[in-house]
């Protein structure tokens, strides 16, 4: 067992700086992970600053389980074209911040995928250079996956830690060499960043494989993600202290966040680190939403021995790079940063990160085992010989109930 950080050279690419909210998702009503299943339909969106109309094509490749090229000829996996041009765009309406809109559905009339497994988009500008990349999932249902979420079962642990224990049902399958051709990977809240693998199955009950670990399955609780809402961009809200119109845009200041990682367990709902774009000034979420500057502070005594701090969630990519590290203003006692955001409902959380690279979510706000987080099992299956791995199942489950 291993705990590996996938995409990893995804969260090293760092996004062009004119192109903000990046949204891959399933259209889908109420789905955020990019995991679909064959067939289905994945929504792209993102704005571009520049507001120029810019044309800009997007590129597929198929990818390995370690995310690197498969090496499959585009025909082998794209019916139709791997790249083609962006036509789906709209200028914003009414807003202190111009910005096109770009959309795109895949598949769709030049683009259809053939094979379940790991797929990169890249979106490329005139110049046919890469302004972004973003990882996404096809699967094909040849299995289910039964997912049941434990409390850690090491005594240390045991107040901040959740296990994960989940059963594989190959009713319809040949598999001959389960131990080697299926690889699980477990997600928490669909962050690549702390993804678990390596498992191998414990036993085995007709068409089940079952995996009963606990250890080596376990995740950090850690706390529920914090949030704001600037649907109203004018107005203070939801955790919003101040809002002033500068010269150009409006600056959102949410109230000064303070460490939780000494405080009692508090539950109030979230939605594990997504975010979504909305509006009350508009009807036409895509265009009529305006930017603006975002100002996080935290106060924070922990000693964090030379730990970066930074600011996270889906609304980034989970990325971690100096667009959203934090800075120590000794004048106040606070670390800061500002986003330009655009209006919505965010989650985040603040995360550090020490010199050998360790990324953790609770030096901060704690680790708790009530914590309700979502997790994700996904089945790899890569048959001896085969040219690439696939996709075929894919489970789910929640510590909102969690089991002793």
């Amino acid at each position: 067992m291993c705990s590996i950080q996938f995409g990893f050279s995804q969260n090293e690419f760092k996004d062009a700086e004119h192109i903000k909210t990046i949204i891959l998702k399933p259209a889908a009503i109420n789905s955020y992970a990019p995991i679909v299943r064959l067939g289905e339909k994945l929504m792209l969106t993102f704005d571009d600053l520049n507001a120029d109309e810019h044309t800009y094509s997007y590129k597929i490749e198929h990818c390995e389980l370690d995310w690197s090229s498969s090496n499959l000829v585009e025909s082998e996996f794209i019916d139709g074209f791997a790249e083609d041009r962006i036509r789906d765009y709209e200028n914003s309406f009414n807003t202190l911040q111009p910005y096109t809109n770009y959309r795109l559905a895949i598949p769709n009339e030049t683009t259809k995928l053939k094979i379940s497994g790991n797929y990169e988009i890249a979106v490329l500008n005139e110049e046919e250079e890469v302004v972004f990349k973003r990882l996404f999932v096809v699967y094909e249902p040849k299995v289910t996956v039964g997912v049941a979420v434990y409390k850690s079962r090491d005594i240390f642990y045991i107040d901040t830690k959740q296990s994960v224990e989940f059963t594989i049902n190959t009713p319809n399958m040949l598999i001959n060499n389960p131990s080697e051709e299926i690889i699980p990977v477990i997600l928490q809240n669909n962050n690549w960043q702390n993804t678990i693998t390596g498992l191998k199955p414990q036993f085995y009950r007709g068409n089940q494989l079952l995996y009963k670990y606990n250890k080596e399955t376990s995740f950090w609780g850690g706390n529920e993600f914090l949030y704001f809402d600037s649907k109203s961009i004018r107005n203070t809200s939801l955790n919003i202290a101040n809002v002033e119109l500068g010269e150009e845009l409006y600056h959102t200041y949410l109230f000064t966040d303070e460490e939780k990682r000494n405080q009692p367990y508090t539950l109030y709902p979230d939605v594990n680190g997504n975010f979504v774009i909305r509006t009350l000034t508009g009807e036409n979420n895509n265009t009529d939403a305006d930017y603006s500057w975002v100002y996080f502070s935290l106060k924070c005594s922990n000693n964090l021995d030379g730990k970066a701090i930074y600011v996270s969630g889906n609304f980034n990519n989970w990325q971690l790079n100096d667009a959203n590290k934090l800075e120590y203003n000794e004048t106040l006692g606070l670390y800061e940063t500002k986003l330009l955001l655009k209006q919505g409902f965010y989650n985040y959380q603040y995360v550090t990160k020490s010199i050998d690279g360790t990324i953790s979510n609770h030096d901060i706000d704690g680790s708790f085992y009530q914590t309700e987080n979502d997790y994700t099992v996904l089945v790899y299956f890569k048959k001896f010989g085969s040219r690439y791995t696939k996709v075929i199942g894919v489970g789910f489950g929640n510590s909102e109930k969690i089991n002793n």
